[in-house]
């Protein structure tokens, strides 16, 4: 079933991509800083999923046509976004369960439901209608080390974004005093996303505005 709608997905959707290098500094510092009190005070792990299913919610609200879905030879405009997490299961396997209504939650809420999803997918406990209806997908196969990915969109939703590995890396920065050279941790989002409906200048501002909101 998962080789076949990948098939399809391939055959459907002219698949383009855009890439960008975000500067992730400031989130790695404050996960570090705060992830053991917000483990005792809410029980659940402080994790960098969130912050990018956050800045994905508050970007699509600029970018709404990142957020159809294909129906036929139609667009169809969703009201809410359902994002589709990706979870690598213990057999190698895939599933992507969805948090539907995303846009009513905030940071906290999030964090416990792609806590809860992870967990109960690996456990296969999900119900049936946990992996239905998503209209955007995020992927992370940096958390396995690679520096970016390029994913097959999950139909019919029209985009999907991979996340690379954080890596500490130097950087140039302009300072009022010139350029300088530091070290800052860094990150690749790649934004797969069907050219039928999505032309590259509007993939690419959705982009550059996720890279805005985590900078």
């Amino acid at each position: 079933m998962i080789s076949n709608h990948m098939i399809k997905s391939r055959d459907t959707s002219v698949h383009v991509y855009s890439t960008s290098e975000i500067d992730v500094t400031d989130i790695v510092e404050f996960r570090n800083a705060n992830k053991d009190a917000f483990m005792q005070r809410h029980q659940t792990a402080l994790t960098y999923t969130p912050f990018f299913i956050d800045s994905v919610i508050k970007a699509i609200n600029d970018f709404p046509l990142i957020n159809a879905s294909t129906d036929g030879e139609n667009i169809k405009y969703n009201q809410n976004i359902n994002i589709g997490v990706a979870v690598a299961l213990p057999d190698n396997n895939l599933i992507v369960p969805v948090i539907k209504r995303s846009e009513e939650f905030n940071f906290l809420g999030l964090s416990r439901a792609t806590s809860d999803f992870a967990h109960r997918a690996r456990q296969g406990k999900l119900d049936p209608d946990d992996v239905k209806d998503s209209t955007f997908t995020i992927t992370n196969p940096g958390i396995f080390g690679s520096l970016f990915g390029m994913g097959i969109i999950n139909q019919p939703n029209i985009s999907l974004l991979s996340i690379g590995a954080i890596h500490k890396r130097p950087v140039v920065k302009e300072t009022q005093f010139g350029d300088v050279v530091v070290i800052r941790s860094m990150v690749y989002l790649t934004l797969a996303y069907d050219h039928r409906i999505i032309d590259g200048a509007y993939g690419t501002q959705f982009l550059s505005k996720i890279k805005q909101l985590l900078e």
